[in-house]
């Protein structure tokens, strides 16, 4: 009988494994039952048009697994059959009960959940500029180190140590304890520490832990729409506190309640990075209120624009703190291990819980993780995708400068991966999504984050999912999505046009601030130079020339935006001049004045 499985010669099982799975299948449907003779590796080979080879090798493997039998001078027999002694194969028990109507009316059972936000795409990899942080190219992932690492803690003796341990891994505490905890400003001791399945396991089982029925819960708004669900599902009273630039907003509404749940670091989703000042002023009214504190450090290990704040957990009155924190997000998707820092009471309540639902993270991915630091892998890896999100958030914070300039809501000073991006008023974010998507842009929408009302023309960029040599033009495609569902243009503007132009234009200082909100000046030489400063002490400076030219000014930098000629209309409204493109949509304005006392020309 030939076979009915293909091979794919482009995927990366390779040719032996794909025999043995697709020999194995028809075993287990009864196509080649118990007894039956398998091809010749001769006659396979031909009917597959792979290697004799390739075949013998798939059927040792097959006899040495005892799926296959060989019987002198006879051939291969399927040695017996799969299914047989296992519930679920053959027929179908009780199908003929539950196919009966009438039956348990499950609908009044069973409680009502929250509507769940639309989820990504699980094609989101087949896009070409997929701004979706928290999703991973592939690039990224650090398989070879990996591999290492969970082939050292697949040795025997290696096995033996970790598969009779039921709770956690000595071995991958310690690691933890003594290499990722002390960058953070924390010191434990290894009861002080509980391994997770990832940190919304950790927040799980913090809330299990102190959010009894009527707790009061302070959650920032924007934030995690799961958090907001799980409060509720325990039937908690979420307390909305607003964020801005420096983070959570810590005000009266603290005072009633006892538990609350930050994200310090870089928040979720804005990416503000909680100031020092808002930090210590959190810590005071926990104190002053008894409010326990469960700081969700996410993203901590992605602060490269600027020195890190220390994590509350550290700070003086972190006593009353539970940290939870996971190891990079990067290895999430095959690895989920996350962990919590308390003190030791708390821990010891913690694992309990966990005791009764999961028992403890699999023990052979805590080995392999804690092979993974020891061996420096994981050092090393977070060096190099953190020069590497900061090349992609510069790359994005570039393109956004470039392409839509007055659109960073709020500005990450301490990395992150993401941008929290405002469009223009009356924008549709949800027709621009749609109209981003068919020109193979993906971004994510906000408004799950929000409990409150919602801000006009949010979302959010993210790069963890593409490098940075798709992020320009991404931007750029996303830029004409954006133009293709304006239906508003700006109002009909005074233009200026020739010799106004020039007069206006020649001698002129512009006042303005960057897309990451330094102020910038720019002087326009009468000689058709210019030359710009930004940031606070002048540090980022350029050169370039303009020039007018049917009606249109134009400029070229140096080295800002790309060193690219660009032209544009201008109209200007007292003090203040604005930048126009072809379909006259504003694109930027700063303040204008003369450079000293230089009379227009």
């Amino acid at each position: 009988m030939r076979p009915s499985f293909i091979l794919d010669r482009d995927g990366d099982v390779t040719l032996q494994d794909q025999i043995r799975k697709g020999v194995i299948e028809l075993m287990r449907s009864q196509a080649w039952p118990a007894g039956h003779r398998l091809p010749s590796s001769r006659t396979m080979a031909r009917l597959l048009g792979v290697a004799r080879n390739t075949v013998t090798i798939a059927y040792q493997q097959l006899v040495a697994d005892g799926h296959v039998v060989a019987r002198e001078r006879s051939g291969l027999f399927v040695s017996g059959d799969l299914t047989a002694g296992r519930s679920g194969f053959g027929e179908i028990a009780g199908i003929a009960e539950r196919a009966t109507p009438n039956g348990l009316p499950w609908s009044e059972r069973l409680p009502r959940l929250p509507a769940l936000p639309r989820p990504r795409p699980a094609n989101w990899q087949q896009y070409r500029y997929p701004f979706l942080d928290g999703c991973f190219d592939d690039s990224l992932f650090p398989a070879d180190e990996w591999r290492e690492a969970a082939s050292l803690s697949l040795k025997r003796r290696q096995i033996a140590s970790w598969s009779g341990i039921a709770d956690d891994d000595a071995a991958l505490v310690e690691e933890i304890r003594t290499k990722i905890l002390p960058r953070r400003g924390i010191y434990a001791r290894p009861d002080e520490i509980l391994l997770t399945l990832g940190t919304q396991h950790a927040r799980l089982l913090a809330l299990e832990l102190f959010c009894a029925e009527g707790s009061r819960v302070a959650v920032e708004d924007p934030g995690p729409f799961e958090l907001r669900a799980l409060i509720e599902a325990r039937r908690g009273e979420v307390v909305l506190q607003p964020v801005d630039a420096d983070g959570i907003v810590t005000d009266a509404r603290l005072a009633s309640c006892d538990l609350a749940v930050v994200t310090p670091s870089h928040q979720l989703p804005t990416g503000a990075t909680l100031s020092l000042d808002r930090r210590r002023e959190l810590l005071a009214a926990a104190e002053a209120h008894d409010l326990i504190v469960v700081e969700d450090d996410f993203e901590c290990e992605t602060n490269y624009l600027d020195q890190d704040f220390p994590a509350l957990r550290s700070m003086a009155g972190g006593s009353r703190v539970v940290y939870i924190a996971g190891l990079a997000k990067v290895l999430d998707p095959g690895l989920r291990l996350g962990f919590m820092v308390a003190d030791r009471e708390v821990v010891a309540h913690l694992r309990e819980l966990r005791r009764l639902s999961v028992k403890q993270p699999p023990p052979n991915n805590q080995r392999a993780a804690a092979q993974f630091l020891s061996l420096g892998h994981y050092d090393s890896m977070m060096r190099r995708i953190g020069r590497e999100f900061r090349v992609r958030q510069m790359a994005l914070r570039d393109a956004l400068n470039h392409y839509l300039p007055r659109s960073i809501a709020i500005q990450p000073v301490r990395g992150g991966t993401t941008m929290w991006v405002r469009g223009p008023d009356g924008l549709d974010v949800a027709e621009l999504a749609a109209a981003a998507e068919r020109r193979g842009v993906l971004f994510e929408r906000v408004d799950p984050y929000y409990a409150g009302s919602l801000p006009p023309a949010l979302f959010r960029l993210g790069v963890t999912s593409l490098p940075a040599d798709r992020i320009r033009p991404g931007v750029a495609a996303l830029t004409a999505a954006l133009n293709d569902v304006l239906e508003k243009k700006a109002d009909p503007l005074p233009i200026l046009t020739g010799r106004a132009l020039r007069r206006k234009m020649s001698g002129a200082r512009l006042d303005c601030r960057t897309i990451y909100g330094d102020p910038c000046t720019i002087l326009l030489l009468p000689d058709g130079t210019m030359t710009g400063c930004a940031g606070h002490a002048d540090e980022d400076v350029d050169t370039g020339r303009w020039w007018i030219e049917g009606d249109r000014w134009h400029r070229q930098w140096q080295s800002w935006s790309y060193g690219e000629a660009a032209a544009f209309h201008v109209a200007v409204e007292g003090d203040v001049i604005q930048w126009l493109d072809p379909g006259h949509r504003v694109v930027d304005w700063a303040v204008i004045g003369r450079i000293g006392n230089l009379a227009p020309s």
